[in-house]
């Protein structure tokens, strides 16, 4: 599999509201968009740095893995996505290492990519995102 870069750091975040302002405005980063992905429950809101995006995430209803991480967590890094030249390359070459891949098939995530999450027990205990960009 070919790693182009980190693609983005996600942060969970109890309320956008008041934690987005301190990446625009005090940081002053580029707010690049807001979106809502229905199938992950979530909204999220993204920074982009020019070398890498800050992903803030913030659950839209109760239960969600975005909830559940900050009930168990608290609010803070969620996982590191990296962004792959081949989705479909990259699970099978994890699958093949026997790499814990949390789906089979890439979903569609924030900003139209494709995307693929390992699991943390596979990794040494940080969440991994693989995400494709879409032309």
């Amino acid at each position: 599999m070919k790693i182009l870069g980190i693609e983005h750091l996600g942060i969970a975040v109890k309320d956008l509201e008041n934690d987005a302002p301190f990446w625009n405005h005090i940081l002053n980063i580029e707010h690049q968009s807001t979106e809502v992905v229905e199938d992950q429950s979530v909204t999220t809101d993204i920074y982009d740095t020019g070398n890498g995006k800050i992903e803030l995430l913030e659950s839209t209803k109760p239960g969600s893995a975005i909830a559940k991480f900050i009930e168990k967590r608290g609010a803070g890094i969620h996982h590191v996505c990296f962004e792959v030249e081949d989705i479909y390359l990259a699970i099978k070459e994890l699958k093949e290492n026997n790499i814990h891949v949390l789906s089979d098939e890439p979903s569609t995530g924030a900003e139209g990519y494709k995307v693929v999450f390992i699991h943390p027990k596979s990794t040494g205990g940080v969440l991994v995102e693989l995400a494709e960009k879409q032309n």
